[in-house]
């Protein structure tokens, strides 16, 4: 049984839920509600003294850190190794992708929108510059590319897609990035549990609304 401890809103939780069904593991699903306090209790610290989400269980192994999760999940249950290659080269292509998304792109995200959503701050411009400079460099990366990271699908593109789309919900004009849309265009089509990413994107739009 894999318990996966998670909120609909998150995008890492959604990468997550993606990468699951796209290696045929059902989840099962734990609610956590952060505002009740419910990832600070003690028997959630046992299992992640960061008190993080997404986090899974499987089987009694804990882990957290949703790309650390993606690749898990190929590894353990992937039927073969295309959504995250055993070519060392592939796989750092991969890799830097994830690394990319996780301190640069979702990062950009977070610093802009996380204050003005839950602190009540005013939208700082210098913070938006580097998510206009975020879709600049993924603009480039995929330049002539229908995916982040070689010629087929993989955890980088379900990691990327899980930031992009929030940032659709955020309504941030990606539109302005022809690489960009044209990728996100084609991913929302052919990455499996697109549309419960898309229903989690939905819950999160009210934040915005």
């Amino acid at each position: 049984m894999v318990d996966f401890y998670y909120l609909p809103g998150s995008s890492p939780c959604r990468s997550v839920i993606m990468a699951a069904k796209a290696v045929g593991v059902e989840l099962n699903k734990k609610l956590l509600n952060l505002q009740a306090g419910e990832h600070l209790t003690p028997e959630f610290l046992k299992i992640n003294p960061q008190h993080t989400i997404p986090t899974l269980v499987d089987n009694g192994f804990a882990l957290w850190e949703s790309r650390a999760i993606l690749v898990y999940l190929v590894e353990k249950y992937g039927k073969t190794d295309s959504l995250y290659p055993k070519c060392p080269k592939k796989r750092a292509l991969i890799n830097q992708r994830l690394y990319f998304d996780m301190g640069t792109l979702y990062q950009s995200f977070a610093n802009y929108y996380y204050p003005q959503l839950f602190a009540k701050a005013p939208a700082d411009p210098e913070a938006f510059k580097k998510i206009e400079a975020a879709f600049d460099f993924l603009n480039t990366f995929l330049e002539g590319q229908t995916y982040v990271a070689g010629d087929s699908l993989t955890v980088a593109d379900i990691a990327i897609l899980a930031t992009v789309s929030s940032f659709e919900v955020a309504k941030f004009d990606i539109s302005k990035y022809a690489n960009v849309n044209k990728w996100y265009e084609n991913a929302k089509k052919v990455t499996p549990g697109w549309d419960e990413n898309w229903a989690g994107c939905l819950e999160f739009k009210k934040y915005f609304d």
